[in-house]
């Protein structure tokens, strides 16, 4: 049964092997690819993110029995008022349902939290904006970069 982990700082290794993978970032090549994140700021990233998030930011490690295939996140951009969802799964784990149930289990944590919708800002040639779409989100905007999804939770 996939759950949502909250990692620990130890455990940034698989964000760390996940980011760093070419395959796995392949939707990010509009932003240079893979994404250095080395030891060093694991501390510093995990005190943001996991400890002293101050109700801005969310993030969970997707984990399947007790293997990570992904991470899930959110974050309030201050500069357009929204929550940005977020919503990785490791190459090798892809093509067996952890997007869609993963995706789900963000939009269930957020409303939780208190939050009434969650966007994400997908490029445009992102084959995840119909994994979105089938969750539950619309399309709000589109441009020749990107496409604008919105969920109401």
């Amino acid at each position: 049964m996939l759950a949502l982990y909250a990692p620990r700082v130890e455990d940034l290794w698989f964000k760390e092997k996940m980011v760093g993978d070419a395959q796995t970032m392949s939707y990010n090549h509009a932003h240079g690819g893979r994404i250095p994140f080395p030891r060093e700021r694991w501390a510093d990233w995990h005190d943001r993110w996991i400890t002293n998030h101050k109700g801005e930011r969310f993030y969970r490690y997707l984990m399947e029995d007790d293997t990570f295939v992904g991470e899930v996140a959110y974050r309030f951009d201050g500069e357009r008022q929204i929550h940005i969802a977020d919503v990785i799964v490791y190459a090798p784990h892809r093509g067996k349902g952890y997007g869609r149930k993963g995706l789900m289990l963000l939009c269930e944590s957020a409303k939780a939290n208190g939050i009434k919708a969650l966007y994400d800002d997908i490029a445009i040639d992102n084959p995840s904006v119909a994994l979105f779409l089938k969750c539950g989100f619309a399309e709000v905007l589109r441009t020749d970069e990107y496409v604008l999804v919105k969920k109401e939770l």
